[in-house]
């Protein structure tokens, strides 16, 4: 299942068309896209009997979509979770997460034109968990039954700002408004033959900066539910930013970053592809 966040209004994505929840469920559940994260596991229930094929459904552009998720109560990210990553940026391995946090008033659809604020934009594209039930303490090996989807992500960040203070300032770096891209929309980890291993990349103006996969995280999707859940709840429609591959503007020699009127595109194989055009600030 592929959901998604239409004009605001909850929606599955199929065949370019879309299908509205609330009209197909007669009302079972609402049109916001935030509130079927409370009833997950009833809304999976009724989406695996449900007529899709049958259902009105309408076509869609692409860029009236918004985040799948556009108001979860936690955003976690996951520094370093690959190895030549952490090379690049002067690290070594991880012995455990590294976990920093979003702001949610970042999010935005796949779809959008971002200002930059400085001209030391970099680019992080990542493979973004949400989940789909209450999690404590999860195991490893269950971890997956408390995730409701995956989707594509962008961990835009703003480098001068991040290492400005005598300890990097995380959290505001990669929080300025629209550095928190999302989408097209949420798959659910049976439309994906393996979802620890998926194709992930970005390219500006058509030309590749990263290129990896999934399976290459050091700490992978279940560790780092197991992980998070040990230390605190999760709760049902938040977001784990789990880590970017190599390739980023700040370990380049000299660093590149992005410039005003570039093209950032991200992709996740079996999941979808964001879209970020790039103005200059005031």
């Amino acid at each position: 299942m592929r959901l998604a966040n239409l004009d605001g209004r909850l929606v599955v994505l199929r065949d370019h068309h879309a299908v509205d929840v609330e009209k197909l469920s007669n009302g079972r559940f609402g049109p916001d896209p935030q509130d079927v994260f409370d009833e997950w596991d009833a809304f999976a229930g009724w989406a695996a009997a449900a007529d899709f094929a049958a259902a009105d459904a309408t076509p869609y552009d692409v860029r009236r979509l918004g985040p799948p998720v556009p108001r979860p109560r936690q955003v976690f990210a996951i520094g370093l979770n690959y190895d030549e990553h952490a090379a690049e940026s002067g690290f070594v391995r991880p012995s455990a997460p590294l976990v920093f946090t979003k702001y949610v008033s970042s999010l935005t659809g796949p779809y959008t034109t971002v200002v930059l604020p400085t001209d030391t934009v970099d680019w992080e594209v990542e493979l973004v968990v949400v989940i789909g039930r209450r999690a404590r303490d999860v195991g490893a090996d269950d971890a997956w039954s408390y995730v409701a989807g995956v989707t594509v992500g962008q961990d835009l960040s703003e480098r001068t700002s991040q290492h400005a203070g005598p300890a990097p300032q995380f959290g505001l770096a990669k929080s300025f408004p629209g550095f928190s891209p999302l989408g097209p929309a949420l798959v659910t980890p049976d439309e994906l033959t393996d979802p620890d291993d998926l194709e992930i990349g970005c390219s500006i103006d058509g030309d590749p900066v990263q290129t990896g996969r999934t399976a290459q995280m050091i700490f992978p999707v279940g560790v780092l539910v197991e992980y998070l859940s040990s230390i605190l709840p999760l709760q049902p429609g938040d977001l784990i930013f789990t880590g970017t591959p190599a390739g980023v503007g700040a370990g380049r020699k000299p660093p590149r970053y992005l410039r005003p009127g570039e093209v950032l595109r991200s992709h996740i194989g079996g999941v979808g592809e964001l879209e970020q055009t790039f103005v200059a600030g005031a």
